[in-house]
């Protein structure tokens, strides 16, 4: 009778164990990996304070906590979040990762946790989160990114929350931001510091990130301010039509005609003095006859000249080559040469 009643007082012991938290402090003891000897059997487990990076040697060790509900890891040195990180925490609860270094966040890197109620990014350098990430976290109601580096965040209608955290960060006021503001503002969820969670316009002034007027077809508004100015001129002052074939089909067209007229303008001179520089034709039968009289004229016999003998005529075609030097602007043509050997 002893017996039994010792071995129900050991059940029941075991029972309350089972069912009550069992928290394990290991913070700000300067780890650099998690400890193999910590009970597996906890519930609650702060690493908080410590240079953990949650490589591969840190994530098995943590799959081998199968109670955990609460996990922190909040002030610890990690940079990235890889697939599967926490892959072995069905019955996680909170998950604190704030003040880390993380710069990346896998697609998957909070598979697995389908309890997951509060989940705390806040105070990181995330710059860009894919719309999927938080889709397989259907129980997810706090989510807590503040003081990151977000320019917009792609969020699906069907995602339930109670309460989302969104400043600190360098919003954007661009259509990537659009279907945030639509789920901010149709859904049930409550923005936390709502007045200081503001994104910025092209201008430079910051707006109530409910408040900023964005356009569904503002197709280069997502372009940010600092970098618009090294666009060309004429891409600034055309319409934003959006990325239609009829927009792309006129500016490939707009170019070709440029460059066409600009190749034009060029050749055109080129062609023009060529044509121009030759004006040379053949000698037709009539023409040579004419050319022929005009010829014996030139060549009769010019007045004596005193003191010189009638024997010695001066021809007046001596006279012309002797001064050959001198350039006439006319082309000797070879019909020419044919009649004088003949005169001769």
């Amino acid at each position: 009778m002893k017996l039994s009643a010792i071995t129900f007082l050991w059940y029941l012991i075991v029972v309350i164990l089972l069912f009550q938290q069992v928290a394990c402090e290991e913070s700000a003891k300067n780890l650099s990996n998690i400890s193999l000897n910590l009970f597996q059997n906890v519930t609650k487990l702060s690493l908080k304070s410590n240079k953990i990076t949650l490589e591969d040697h840190d994530k098995e060790i943590l799959g081998r906590f199968i109670n955990l509900t609460e996990l922190y890891l909040n002030d610890n040195n990690i940079t990235v979040l890889n697939n599967n990180s926490f892959y072995n925490l069905k019955n996680l609860i909170t998950l604190d990762i704030s003040n880390n270094c993380i710069s990346t966040v896998h697609k998957a890197a909070f598979a697995g946790l389908n309890q997951l109620s509060v989940l705390n990014l806040s105070y990181n350098m995330i710059v860009q989160l894919d719309s999927d990430t938080f889709t397989s976290l259907e129980s997810l109601r706090v989510l807590n990114l503040q003081y990151n580096f977000l320019k917009y965040f792609h969020i699906k209608s069907s995602f339930k929350l109670i309460k989302i955290v969104l400043a600190g960060n360098p919003w954007i006021c661009s259509c990537d931001l659009l279907d945030l503001q639509i789920w901010l503002t149709t859904s049930n969820v409550t923005l936390e510091n709502e007045s200081n969670t503001t994104c910025t316009l092209p201008n430079m002034e910051k707006i109530s990130i409910k408040m900023a007027a964005i356009q569904p077809a503002d197709s280069l508004a997502s372009i940010p301010h600092e970098d618009y100015s090294s666009f060309p001129v004429f891409f600034k002052e055309l319409p934003l039509v959006g990325k239609s074939w009829t927009f792309l089909a006129g500016v490939l067209g707009f170019v070709l005609g440029t460059t066409l007229l600009i190749f034009t303008a060029v050749k055109c001179p080129a062609w023009y003095h060529y044509l121009i520089s030759y004006r040379h034709r053949r000698l037709e039968e009539n023409d040579s006859e004419m050319f022929e009289q005009e010829f014996s004229a030139d060549m009769s016999p010019s007045p004596s000249i005193s003191g010189t003998s009638s024997e010695e005529p001066i021809v007046v075609f001596e006279k012309v080559h002797a001064c050959r030097d001198e350039e006439d602007g006319f082309i000797e043509d070879k019909y020419i040469d044919i009649y004088v050997n003949e005169e001769r």
